[in-house]
């Protein structure tokens, strides 16, 4: 006989994006179960960079502070030709919009370990390690409660079942999750072998403190620096290409050489340590569907990313910011289901262009094999010379948006407005303490105001049950004033995870279309802790 259980929400994989869903989750009362095959933290590193706005997400999963003694800030990219001379800067500031350096280096392990350790804190959270997840199966129309079954690896080899009103796949690229649910790839046509080598060395090492990436057809690369004498570099190299042994030794010598200077013999090598080496495809592709009933689909198992712009772990914590809030909204308060598709209908189409991003990067960077690569890359620089285009490219890692039910764009505004975009984080004085606005704004919807409040906009946060809070009352620099002036707002409505759902327009009094959300949200219903709900009746496969 299978041993049975459920679960409000069960996550398939531990990984970072797991662990902050589940963190994200318990902030809004949701209990969860993640499942993972490892026992412990995956010890090498593998992603290494994340963004401002994702460093406001880690704040939300309640783990900022503890980041930042981890992190390190960086002073943004360099596109270097084949002799190190500098093709474009894009500078990112140590102030970014969301309240954090706009670019971190750091060590996943770490992350990984605090995250577990937050977890470990929350009892809303529950970690079974050293399982294999064998199936994931629900009813066609996708009503009834998601069936996992598994295996403990230190079981009998018997399969337990897990019965769950929501699944998150945050199993990977390789995992099931994807296939369960009938989602195939869409190949966005990139694919590369390179090779990643992390180094710890005390030797003097020439860095800007930034990342580098070597546009060069025959030899592209990328440098960073991860910690006070931790580094990675990346090179496209043959799969036949090894750098074991004394042989290997030169070779590895030899690429590292614009960087470091590394002892020609192999005793003098004790202060340059290679802590692993690995070889890995770099592909961009997409699921065609991201959500199945109540199986979704969030980070590799949904998107892959080619690593050069550093994009590739920030997709997958959007996607746990964009659906937790979402799935607790219907699983706690009883929205519409149809919150639900809002999911994949915003975040798709960010990735695509994410996406799309990093692969022109990586052309920018390789430029294939023909004879059209130093004009390619000719033109990067002549493009990137023209005044603004290196800090709009910063920009558009992040771009609003797209309208729809929970993004209430104004009809003939010029330029998208504020609707879509995610509010700025400054520094605020509350109580005679200095904090960051989102501690202030808390989980739930907000409206932040310039105005006194009318009667429409009462209405609307009393359906909400959302604070509103006069800018003029934070005690900030003046930040959300200008911001709300620029975008032609009185007052804005905050989802949970910051977006901008509408907008006040200037002199209006009034939330235009509010009608459009409110049968989502069902604003009227209580709050509720989230129930499983009930088993079939048979329980067997």
């Amino acid at each position: 006989m299978s041993a049975t259980s459920r679960r409000p929400v069960v996550i398939i994989g531990a990984g970072p994006v797991g662990v902050t869903a589940a963190l994200l989750l318990a902030r809004h009362g949701v209990r969860s179960l993640l499942l993972e095959r490892h026992r412990d933290v995956y010890p090498l590193p593998r992603a290494v960079v994340v963004d401002d706005e994702v460093r406001r997400i880690l704040q939300s999963a309640g783990v900022h502070e503890e980041f930042a003694a981890l992190a390190r800030p960086a002073r943004g990219l360099r596109l270097l030709d084949s002799r190190h001379r500098v093709i474009a800067e894009f500078a990112r500031s140590p102030h970014g919009h969301h309240g954090f350096p706009q670019t971190s280096m750091f060590d996943q392990p770490d992350l990984e370990r605090l995250l577990r350790a937050a977890l470990a804190r929350r009892p809303e959270c529950e970690l079974w390690g050293g399982v294999e997840v064998v199936s994931v199966s629900q009813d066609t129309d996708g009503t009834a409660p998601v069936r996992v079954t598994l295996r403990r690896e230190d079981g009998t080899g018997e399969d337990e079942h897990v019965w769950a009103d929501a699944v998150l796949g945050c199993d990977g690229a390789g995992g099931l999750t994807r296939d369960a649910i009938g989602a195939v790839w869409e190949d966005l046509h990139f694919e590369e072998s390179w090779r990643v080598i992390d180094v710890r060395t005390s030797r003097r090492v020439r860095t800007w403190e930034g990342v580098e990436q070597i546009c060069c057809p025959t030899q592209p690369a990328t440098f960073m620096r991860l910690g006070e004498d931790r580094y990675r570099w990346e090179f496209r190299l043959p799969s036949d290409v090894h750098l074991d042994g004394p042989d290997g030794r030169v070779v590895l010598r030899e690429l590292v050489a614009p960087w470091v200077d590394v002892p020609s013999d192999a005793s003098g090598c004790d202060d340059f340590e290679v802590i692993r080496q690995a070889q890995y495809t770099f592909r961009a592709r997409l699921a065609d569907r991201w959500r199945r009933g109540r199986v979704f689909l969030l980070g590799d198992a949904a998107h892959l990313t080619p690593p050069f712009i550093g994009q590739g772990l920030c997709a997958g914590l959007r996607d746990a910011r964009n659906l937790t809030w979402k799935l607790a909204r219907v699983l706690r308060q009883g929205a519409d289901d149809r919150l639900l598709d809002t999911y994949e209908r915003e975040r798709k189409p960010h990735a695509r262009h994410v996406i799309r991003l990093a692969v022109a990067m990586g052309w920018a960077m390789t430029g294939g094999q023909d004879h059209a690569a130093a004009l390619r890359r000719a033109a990067v620089g002549m493009a990137c010379r023209v005044p603004g285009v290196t800090s709009a490219v910063s920009r558009d890692l992040s771009p609003a948006l797209t309208a729809g039910p929970l993004v209430r764009r104004r009809p003939g505004l010029i330029g998208r407005g504020l609707a879509g975009t995610l509010c700025p984080q400054p520094w605020v004085i509350t109580d005679g303490r200095r904090v960051r606005l989102d501690d202030v704004l808390g989980d739930s919807f907000a409206v932040l105001t310039a105005v006194p409040p009318t009667p429409q906009m009462t209405a609307v946060v009393t359906a909400l049950d959302a604070p509103t809070i006069h800018v003029d009352d934070l005690g900030d620099d003046g930040t959300l004033a200008d911001w709300l002036e620029r975008g032609r707002a009185d007052a804005v409505l905050l989802r949970p995870d910051r977006v901008v759902m509408n907008t006040v327009p200037a002199g209006t009094g009034a939330f235009p279309d509010s009608t459009a959300w409110a049968s989502l949200l069902h604003t009227a219903r209580r709050t509720t802790q989230a129930r499983p709900a009930p088993l079939p009746r048979s329980t067997t496969p």
